[in-house]
């Protein structure tokens, strides 16, 4: 495995009003990982999930009529409720993974973490080290930070109570 070095990266944290297994479970069972996709566009493919290390979890993203690919990752560590490793990315997707050289690619490592009744999650994503400053730049570069900000806070809505989903 590649080695990775935390300057070359983001952080994304967030608390849910949802205990750790509800929280993982929305990550990992096609059934609820519906809150991944751009809730503006139809999507007509279905969300797969094959949990198991080595195992691909595959989703269709549809930015608008023009735009559309396959995103996911193929889970490196799992450890139910608690952990969850994937390289980022989709064989023929976005990005481009290349399952015989994972760590050519971007490694997301999620972190459920129970506080009393809610959830914190960490969200890290990396590069890896072998990257050229200039390629790092360019990934570092491209929105994906925000872009995992809005999409982590799309589930973070979806576990806010009524009351104050109705005033905010």
């Amino acid at each position: 495995m590649a080695s990775y070095d935390l300057g070359r990266g983001f952080t994304v944290t967030r608390v849910f009003n949802a205990p750790p297994q509800l929280v993982f479970q929305a990550w990992t069972d096609p059934q609820y990982l519906d809150w991944f996709f751009n809730d503006t566009m139809p999507h007509n493919k279905p969300i797969t999930v094959d949990l198991r290390v080595g195992g691909e979890w595959r989703q269709q993203m549809v930015v608008n009529e023009e735009t559309e690919y396959f995103t996911g990752g193929i889970y490196r560590e799992i450890v139910p409720n608690q952990k969850l490793v994937f390289s980022f990315g989709a064989i023929g997707g976005w990005p481009a993974l290349d399952p015989n050289n994972l760590d050519d690619g971007p490694l997301v490592t999620l972190l459920f973490t129970p506080q009393g009744e809610q959830t914190e999650m960490v969200l890290h994503l990396q590069l890896p080290d072998h990257l050229t400053e200039e390629a790092t730049r360019e990934w570092l570069d491209s929105g994906m930070s925000a872009g995992w900000g809005m999409t982590v806070d799309r589930l973070v809505a979806r576990y806010e109570p009524q009351a104050r989903r109705a005033s905010a």
